[in-house]
C-alpha cells in the first residue's frame, strides 16, 4: 500500500470514528508505530486532522468528540496544567469548577489541599472531591447531560448566581485566533459566564489541542481570564490578547 493511499485511509477512519489511536492504526495497517505518528504528523499539517497525544481526531463545530476519548487527549499535558494550576489556590479558598476533563484533572490535583469550599455543575468533579473530609462540595442543580454528567440549564445558572467565590476554575473547548472562548452547548456557556462573572479571579486551564479548535457557541474572551495555564506557547495573535490584557501566561 502507498502512503498516500494509507494516509487517504486514515482520514476516512478518523472521519468516520471522531479519533483513533496509533495502537489502532498500527493494527489496521501493519506498520510501525513510527510510520503512523509520520502520517499522522503530516495529516495535521495539513490540517485534514487534529493531532493529539497517542492518536488523531477530526475537528466539528458542532459535536464534541466523546468523553472517553477527551479522557484520554493530552493527559500528560493536562496533568502537568493542573499541578501548576492548583499552586495558586490557598488551603481555605472557595471556588467554582466547571465542566471539562481538563477540570476534572484539576480536581484530583486539588486533593492534597484542605479545607476548600467547592461549588461545581460536573458530577464527576464533585465524586473526586466528595472523597477528601474537609472539603465541601456542592453540586448545582439543573439536567444532567448523560454523555459526560456536565449539569447544564436555567436552574443551574440561577443556582450558581447565587454564590460568589474566591476562585473560577474554566475548561474550553476552543480558543478561536481572536480570543474568543468556544465550546458545543449553549447551555454549559451560560452557566459559565455566570461562574466567570461571580469569581474573584479567573483561572483558564486548556492544553495546546485548543487553540485554533472550532465550535459553534462563544462563551467570551480569554482577556476575561486572570491567569491563563497551557503546556505550549500560544499563537501571537492569542499572545497579544493576553499581554494586551495583563492575563497572567503560565506553560508548563
Amino acid at each position: 500500500m502507498t502512503q498516500q493511499r494509507r494516509q487517504d485511509l486514515i482520514v476516512e477512519k478518523v472521519k468516520q470514528s471522531g479519533f483513533v489511536t496509533i495502537d489502532e492504526l498500527v493494527e489496521e495497517f501493519q506498520v510501525t508505530p513510527q510510520t503512523i505518528r509520520r502520517d499522522l504528523n503530516q495529516l495535521a499539517e495539513e490540517k485534514k486532522i487534529r493531532r493529539h497525544h497517542g492518536g488523531a481526531g477530526i475537528d466539528s463545530s458542532t459535536v464534541n468528540t466523546e468523553y472517553n476519548d477527551r479522557k484520554i487527549m493530552n493527559l500528560t499535558e493536562k496533568e502537568r496544567i493542573a499541578r501548576e494550576l492548583v499552586k495558586m489556590i490557598p488551603d481555605g479558598s472557595s471556588l467554582f469548577i466547571n465542566i471539562g476533563t481538563t477540570t476534572e484533572t484539576v480536581a484530583r490535583a486539588l486533593l492534597d489541599h484542605h479545607n476548600l469550599r467547592i461549588v461545581t455543575n460536573n458530577i464527576h468533579v464533585a465524586s473526586i472531591l466528595s472523597a477528601k473530609e474537609d472539603f465541601s462540595v456542592i453540586i448545582a442543580g439543573g439536567e444532567v447531560r448523560a454523555r459526560d454528567g456536565g449539569i447544564v440549564g436555567e436552574a443551574t445558572r440561577d443556582f450558581i448566581d447565587q454564590f460568589q467565590m474566591d476562585f473560577g476554575i474554566i475548561g474550553i473547548s476552543g480558543i478561536h485566533t481572536d480570543g474568543s472562548l468556544l465550546d458545543f452547548d449553549y447551555r454549559e456557556v451560560r452557566v459559565a459566564q455566570t461562574i466567570i462573572t461571580n469569581s474573584n479571579h479567573v483561572l483558564l486551564a486548556a492544553d495546546h489541542s485548543k487553540f485554533g479548535r472550532k465550535a459553534m457557541v462563544r462563551l467570551g474572551n480569554i482577556s476575561q481570564a486572570d491567569h491563563f495555564f497551557t503546556d505550549q506557547t500560544p499563537p501571537p495573535e492569542i499572545n497579544d490578547i493576553l499581554i494586551d490584557n495583563r492575563v497572567s501566561l503560565h506553560i508548563v
